[in-house]
């Protein structure tokens, strides 16, 4: 397996647990391709506390229905004490290597990060947080401390925002924003 010829990686996904005792491990999966953990081939693992990825080759995955979860076989992991051993490591892909999305589809890594405008009035309230999937998905928009009344607060304050059209209509990854039409009350503390 070659090394990887970019710095730049995607999260597929984070090993949680071994799952029996032949060094099987349960995957909670952070991309929406299926085929990442289903068709054997080349990853890229990365393990807590380190800084670089190393390659790795997945040999046979399935679904494990009901729990958001897939059981994946990595080459070289024979036993439960090396499956424990990757708890928390991550799986990676190259950035390179990511699959072509449709024109309204985006990859959730770009979204995080990005400032959120409200579309109306041109003001930038904050950034994306981060994106739960739930039916729809949900951007959590973290607001600056300009934009919150008691900033002195511990912890920032935050809202969750359907990730729909309607209420999202432009995503700019190239200038680094988005923009929502929030309903009446959405962003009400």
């Amino acid at each position: 397996m070659a090394a990887a010829t970019t710095d730049e990686w995607v999260e597929i996904g984070r090993i949680v647990a071994p799952q029996g005792v032949k060094g099987e491990v349960r995957v909670y999966p952070s991309s929406d391709f299926p085929e990442r953990f289903l068709e054997p081939g080349d990853r890229w693992l990365k393990r807590p506390r380190s800084l670089t990825p190393e390659p790795v080759k997945l040999v046979r995955g399935r679904y494990i229905d009901g729990k958001g979860l897939y059981v994946v076989q990595l080459a070289g992991v024979d036993s439960r004490e090396m499956a424990e051993a990757l708890r928390d490591a991550v799986l990676l892909v190259a950035a390179g290597d990511r699959p072509s999305l449709d024109d309204d589809e985006f990859y959730v890594a770009d979204l995080v990060g990005l400032r959120v405008i409200v579309q109306a009035t041109g003001q930038d309230i904050g950034t994306v947080s981060e994106v739960f999937a739930a039916g729809n998905d949900l951007i959590e928009v973290t607001y600056y401390a300009s934009n919150v009344e008691n900033s002195s607060q511990t912890k920032p304050r935050t809202v969750l925002v359907p990730f729909v059209t309607a209420i999202v209509p432009v995503v700019n990854l190239a200038e680094g924003y988005l923009e929502i039409d929030p309903p009446a009350g959405l962003l009400e503390p």
